[in-house]
């Protein structure tokens, strides 16, 4: 049965070209959503698009004129935009060293592409008392991200302006979630080189099974997206004993570097 928050809305899925971005598009069409694909991969956007029925709007979504050009095409193919998934998001920057660059391209992707989205879309939300707004995060936003600060802070940020969006306009029918799921087969995973062992610990899901979790969230507009149902705990542990859990995150991050050494 068709999710009634779904059918018939107007939907953007950003970085849809590949991994989750695609899976939440295909299955947001598949709910009877009017999807329209934007990916700055022009041809993987064109490829899903045809597949889905959706309508393609290649580009670069992050920055402001790019994510205006986006809401302008999406608002003149839909008609109004009902639900917007900030997914698109970068890897960039290991350890202390990174690059300056690294961390302003992941600021501008993982999170200010979030706000620059935000702030096309919801005065008009706020005037017609609806609009959902999903944030693509990543347990590295609810805990870290071992080996990559770059990702744990933009991804924490993502899941700070999440919670602050949907602390302060839910009373005017906005929806916000953050999905956070840990491994994912995904390209990102097969590229994380070391830390892909500790990233697979639980088990790792398809992009589709994300999907099937951001669905089940809509029927009861829950913020917090957990794919992997584990996550939860290790979020309950790290509130309540902080210094302990750290603990445990150094003794994990203690493994990482002997693997790194035996490599």
């Amino acid at each position: 049965m068709s999710n009634s928050q779904i059918t018939g809305r107007g939907v953007v899925v950003t970085g849809a070209g590949h991994g989750i971005g695609r899976a939440l598009a295909t299955r947001m069409a598949a709910e009877g959503a009017r999807v329209v694909v934007n990916d700055l991969d022009a041809e993987a956007a064109k490829t899903v698009a045809a597949e889905i029925g959706g309508f393609a709007v290649p580009g670069d979504a992050a920055w402001e004129q790019g994510v205006e050009a986006l809401v302008d095409a999406a608002r003149e193919h839909l008609g109004q935009i009902d639900v917007w998934f900030a997914n698109a998001g970068i890897d960039r920057g290991h350890g202390l060293d990174a690059p300056e660059a690294d961390w302003a391209a992941a600021l501008d992707v993982n999170l200010l592409a979030h706000v620059r989205a935000a702030r096309l879309l919801v005065p008009d939300w706020v005037e017609r008392g609806a609009g959902r707004f999903v944030v693509t995060a990543s347990a590295a936003g609810l805990l870290t991200m071992l080996g990559s600060p770059v990702y744990s802070v933009t991804k924490h940020g993502a899941v700070a302006f999440a919670e602050w969006l949907s602390a302060t306009y839910r009373h005017r029918g906005i929806v916000v979630h953050a999905i956070c799921p840990q491994g994912v087969r995904t390209r990102m995973l097969e590229e994380s080189g070391p830390l892909k062992d500790l990233l697979t610990r639980d088990a790792t899901l398809e992009p589709e099974d994300v999907a099937d979790a951001v669905v089940q969230a809509f029927t009861d507009d829950r913020f917090l997206v957990l794919p992997h149902p584990e996550v939860a705990d290790y979020y309950r542990h790290r509130a309540a004993d902080t210094d302990r859990w750290l603990g445990g995150m150094n003794k994990l991050q203690q493994g990482v570097e002997r693997l790194e050494e035996n490599r």
